[in-house]
Formats: structure tokens, C-alpha cells, sequence
């Protein structure tokens, strides 16, 4: 057993329990040495949770690999039906089947609609700082990043739609748009997006809407889907989920792409057949259908331990750490840290967690514009885990 684990045998799932991932192949795990230099760091990075794959879907995947024989297979009308019930239920937005498209993760999903709907040289719009494959999928495939960077108050980070509007020429094709946002833990408000869609709909810009993280609306906030707002703005917006960092699935390789506009639906199936990936995993699809049948409750006790621990950071950094501010997310389970007090630079910034602190977290700067100072760090973890993390910080500060 790892020394900091806890277990309550009376909870039906425990995110205390300590889980050791190392040996399993584990990209936060097994891939410390490669991107960290060294084994001895704490890692809270990439954002996959600690927890356990909730029993229900377990189980779920149990009684299907029961059936040995693992051929082709297409989604069944009970996962779609799932998917329905489930966004209409936790975010009121009434989805038809026929809307939905199959993609193994919505990072690909990003790439084949770049490739969908834009043309080699022409521009891509992102909002930094913002997840770093948002500017891969426009580079790698020959297309020109645009930003249009989110505005610090001091307090909240905002869009800057001024700046988008002098942004759009007549080579802009297309914005990705992350809702919630990650790192910065923005929960887009409705007049939020509606004034955002509003610029894109005049200019003629088509939305692309990540909303992988949208259940993980922390208490007290809520997710309002892009395409939700009017029928308008959902004849221009594409609208990316899965199941896949809410239920800890992403190594099932399993999302969906929501599309209302037919002639964009069958643009983007073209691609999708070109690239040969619509079938999609067995598992995967059993896996979305369980959770999105019986996830309710885990899911709500889940995003309360989070805040629980987002909380017990924020309040550990003002009491110990006051050179290093956490931006208190309204979404996710990554928290932004803004390091600049600490007055170094972006390289020392990085050595400073890495050999000081011992933790493995994201760097800022690869998270393009306003990433300088700055850290995300992933608090899906059991709360000694965070405790750790908190020891470990201020043991390397006091030591700078």
C-alpha cells in the first residue's frame, strides 16, 4: 500500500485511496524522467485524473469483455439516447441523434475540422493562454495561428473582443473557442458567448467549440453550451465533447462532435470517412453510454472533493505562499498559479518547480501569450497528494 494512502471501506468510492499508477504505462507516470529530467517529482500535469474509473462503468466494461469476441461494432441507440438525456438534463440544450458524429478524442476532432473547413495558408483564431494543441492542430497542418489573447483584470480573465474584431481578415476561417477554459478555469457566461458569437456570425467565422470540460462546473457555476443560444449561432458553431476527462476514460479513446447544420455535418463526415476513424472503440462507447446512464452522483461528489481541494491550495498559497496566487477556477480540475512574484524568469521558473519544489506541473509558456510566470497544476488527486504538493512548494520557496 502507498504510505499516504486512506482507505473508507464505507464510502461506495473513495477519493482518498491512493492508486499506484507507475509501471502501467502511465503518461503522468511513466513519462516523468522523459519530460522532467528526473523520477523524483511529484506529478500533476497532464490532465487525467488519480481517481478510480467510477465502479459503475467498470462493471460495465466487465460484463462486455465477457463477450470474447471483439469485432467490429457501430454505437448502439441507447448510447446516443444516453448522450441526449444527459446534456438536455445537466446543461438544458435539446441535441438530436442525427447531430452526432463519432471522433477518438477531441484533439483529433480539432485536427480533421481544420482540415474540413480551412485551406493550406489560410487562419485559425485561438484565445491564450489556452491548451497547447490548439495552436498543433492549426500549425501541423499548414494553417496560421491568430491570437487573440484573454484580458487579466486583476481579478478575472475576460475576452477581448475588440482585438478579435481587428484580428479577422478575409484569409479567417475559423476560432476555437474553449469552454470551460483551460488553464484559466473560465466558465463562459451566455451574454459572454453571445457577444463573442455575435462578432463571429457578422465577420463570417465558424466557432469551434471545445467543451470537453463541460461537466466539470465546479458548485455554484454552470456551463452553458455555445450552440445553445440561439439556432443561429448553432448553424456556425461545431461543438466538441466526451465523457473522457469527466469520467477519468481518456485512454478509451472515445468523443463526440455535435453538429446542427446539416452541410457542415456531412463536410465534416466526408472527413471523417477519408480518415477511416468513425467506427471507434468497443469499450470506449460502452464506457459513454455507463457513464452518461448512471453518473450522476459520483460525478457531483467527485467535483465536490475537487473544490475541496482547490480550496485547501488556495487558502495553504495565501497563508504560506503569498508570492504565489492561484486563479481560483470556476471549471476544471487544473488550477492556474501565477508565479510572477516569485521574480524569475520563465527558465528558472521551470528549474525552480522541477528541482526545488519536486513537482512535475505544466509549464505557462506553453500555453501561449500570458503563460509567462505562470503554472497549472491538476488537483484531481487524492487531498495528501495536494498535501504534499503544498509541503513541497513551500519547502522550495523558503529555499530560493
Amino acid at each position: 500500500m502507498h504510505p499516504l494512502s486512506r482507505n473508507d471501506s464505507s464510502k461506495p468510492w473513495d477519493f482518498d485511496e491512493l492508486i499506484d499508477r507507475s509501471g502501467t504505462f502511465s503518461v503522468k507516470y511513466d513519462l516523468r524522467r522523459m519530460l522532467f529530467g528526473t523520477d523524483d517529482v511529484l506529478p500533476l500535469w497532464v490532465a487525467d485524473m488519480d481517481f478510480r474509473t467510477p465502479p459503475f462503468i467498470m462493471d460495465a466494461l466487465r460484463r462486455r469483455a465477457e463477450h470474447e469476441v471483439m469485432g467490429y461494432t457501430v454505437r448502439s441507440e441507447a448510447y446516443h439516447l444516453a448522450l441526449m438525456d444527459w446534456v438536455g438534463r445537466r446543461h438544458g440544450w435539446a441535441v438530436e441523434k442525427d447531430w452526432i458524429l463519432f471522433s477518438p478524442g477531441v484533439v483529433p476532432a480539432l485536427s480533421m475540422l481544420v482540415m474540413a473547413f480551412t485551406r493550406p495558408g489560410e487562419k485559425v483564431i485561438v484565445q491564450p493562454p489556452v491548451y497547447s494543441p490548439f495552436f498543433s492542430v492549426v500549425k501541423e497542418n499548414g494553417r496560421e495561428v491568430v491570437d487573440n489573447p484573454l484580458c487579466w483584470d486583476g481579478e478575472c480573465y475576460r475576452m477581448d473582443l475588440d482585438q478579435l474584431r481587428r484580428v479577422i481578415d478575409p484569409q479567417t476561417r475559423m476560432i476555437f473557442i474553449c469552454n470551460p477554459h483551460n488553464p484559466v478555469g473560465r466558465a463562459w457566461g451566455a451574454e459572454e458567448l453571445r457577444a463573442l458569437a455575435e462578432v463571429c456570425l457578422e465577420r463570417g467565422v465558424l466557432m469551434v467549440s471545445d467543451e470537453i470540460h463541460c461537466d466539470l462546473v465546479l458548485p455554484g457555476h454552470r456551463h452553458v453550451p455555445l450552440a445553445s443560444l440561439s439556432e443561429e449561432i448553432a448553424a456556425r458553431t461545431i461543438t466538441c465533447m466526451a465523457p473522457s476527462k469527466t469520467f477519468n476514460l481518456a485512454g478509451l479513446a472515445t468523443s463526440h462532435v455535435i453538429i446542427s447544420d446539416k452541410g457542415l455535418r456531412e463536410t465534416f463526415h466526408q472527413t471523417l470517412e477519408r480518415v477511416h476513424v468513425w467506427l471507434g472503440n468497443i469499450f470506449g462507447a460502452v464506457a459513454a453510454e455507463a457513464a452518461y446512464t448512471g453518473g450522476e452522483d459520483w460525478l457531483r461528489e467527485m467535483l465536490d472533493y475537487v473544490q475541496g481541494n482547490i480550496d485547501f491550495l488556495a487558502d495553504f498559497l495565501q497563508n504560506n505562499i503569498p508570492q504565489i496566487r492561484m486563479i481560483r477556477p470556476e471549471a476544471t480540475y487544473m488550477a492556474w498559479l501565477d508565479c510572477r512574484a516569485l521574480g524569475l524568469d520563465d527558465a528558472g521558473l521551470k528549474d525552480f518547480f522541477i528541482k526545488k519544489a519536486r513537482l512535475g506541473l505544466n509549464d505557462g509558456p506553453s500555453f501561449g501569450l500570458g503563460g509567462s510566470g505562470f503554472q497549472r497544476i491538476n488537483l484531481a488527486c487524492p487531498r495528501s497528494i495536494v498535501e504534499e504538493a503544498a509541503k513541497r512548494l513551500k519547502e522550495g520557496v523558503n529555499n530560493i
